[in-house]
């Protein structure tokens, strides 16, 4: 199973999450090599040398609809995970995003005196905080019962905050984190960049949308390939089995799977982490987004922003990605969008200056860095 001694355990449900966990774990390892890790999380933190204990990204889902349909697997998930915590007693809890679990995971840590707020000897941390500012603003007060301490990626969001009592630090973005390399780079004579998410769901229902853009565009540049960045073999799946569908242009799309260097010249994508990382390198396009119907029919009424790309919240005088949401995200809409960038010999500029206000807006601060608080924090020192 694991050894006995256990430091850390880290909760990361998601890709994004799973990734920037993985940046983390490489240097904590550098600096503290005697620390003992293991995770629920994906195939970066396990390639990165963590104990894997669940592989809980390839069961990542979104929205309410879904969530519901796979309640009995989270629930059966929470008990187990909080056994295995009971048992091995690790001296921190990294919960990494995905806040439907993990804020029910440390509720129940506290409940059953596990975690320190419990009266317990686990600590519990949140890293990447829920979007207070997007929705359910009043799980802060249910965070200052069950959570030790939070570390957030935007500046903004320490203020969500300011009126409980809970240690909340600004540690800066991973993706301009000093020796970080995105996968992603602009090139003008590159592919389109299809990139409609890494979880099941959104992937079935915004990806052929995507590809009937796509088939639009080719009218228009017929010299344009297409490229999918799949992060695991249930997706890559997936995309083959919906590229079936599309016969003529099955052959134009490439699959990439791992892909180190992410070429593109402009890009569709949805909504999520990876819309941001296109911001910062500076890659022209649009998103497209489609959520269930319920999800979207109750979201609409319980979110609150203006946009759903972090960029364009980051940079609300000039959003950089037009957004093509539920019934705007059409073949006709989307592929005149991505025409309208291809025509614009300015975009490529545009879209730079962008990526640096963003990088200026997301930069560590020098007095608070993501490892000396997870070592802080975490009891570690």
């Amino acid at each position: 199973m694991v050894e006995d001694r256990v430091d850390l355990l880290i909760v990361a449900g998601e890709a994004s999450g799973d990734e920037h966990a993985s940046f983390l774990v490489k240097e904590l390892k550098t600096r503290f090599p005697e620390l003992k890790i293991a995770a629920l999380g994906g195939r970066e933190l396990e390639e990165n040398g963590v104990h894997l204990l669940f592989n809980l990204v390839q069961h990542a889902v979104v929205g309410f609809f879904e969530v519901l349909k796979n309640y009995s697997f989270f629930r059966r998930l929470l008990i187990q995970t909080k056994e295995w915590i009971r048992t091995y007693q690790p001296k921190a809890v990294l919960l990494v995003d995905y806040p439907g679990f993990n804020l029910r995971l440390a509720g129940a840590l506290k409940r059953e005196g596990i975690s320190c707020k419990g009266g317990g000897q686990v600590r519990m941390l949140q890293y990447i905080s829920p979007q207070l500012w997007a929705w359910k603003p009043k799980r802060r007060f249910q965070m200052e019962k069950i959570i030790d301490s939070v570390g957030v990626l935007f500046p903004f969001e320490v203020d969500c905050y300011k009126d409980v009592d809970l240690p909340v630090s600004f540690l800066g973005h991973p993706y301009v984190a000093s020796g970080y390399q995105s996968s992603i780079r602009y090139d003008k004579d590159g592919p389109l960049l299809l990139l409609p998410g890494s979880r099941v769901q959104p992937v079935e229902r915004i990806l052929p949308v995507f590809l009937e853009a796509y088939e639009n565009i080719l009218e228009r540049f017929p010299e344009l390939n297409a490229c999918i960045p799949v992060p695991d073999q249930k997706i890559q799946n997936l995309v083959n089995s919906i590229l079936l569908s599309f016969p003529m242009i099955k052959e134009r799309v490439q699959v990439h799977r791992d892909a180190e260097d992410l070429i593109g010249r402009v890009a569709l994508m949805s909504s999520g982490t990876m819309s941001l990382a296109c911001a910062l390198e500076g890659m022209p396009g649009a998103i497209g987004y489609k959520a269930h119907p319920i999800t979207y029919f109750l979201g609409k009424r319980l979110i609150r922003v203006p946009s759903l790309g972090m960029a364009n919240l980051l940079l609300p005088e000039n959003p950089p990605y037009p957004e093509y949401i539920q019934g705007r995200a059409t073949r006709k809409n989307l592929s005149k969008e991505i025409e309208r960038i291809l025509d614009n010999k300015m975009a490529p500029k545009e879209f730079s200056i962008a990526s640096r206000e963003l990088k200026e807006i997301l930069s560590q601060p020098q007095d608070c860095g993501l490892i000396d608080w997870v070592i802080e924090e975490g009891g570690f020192e």
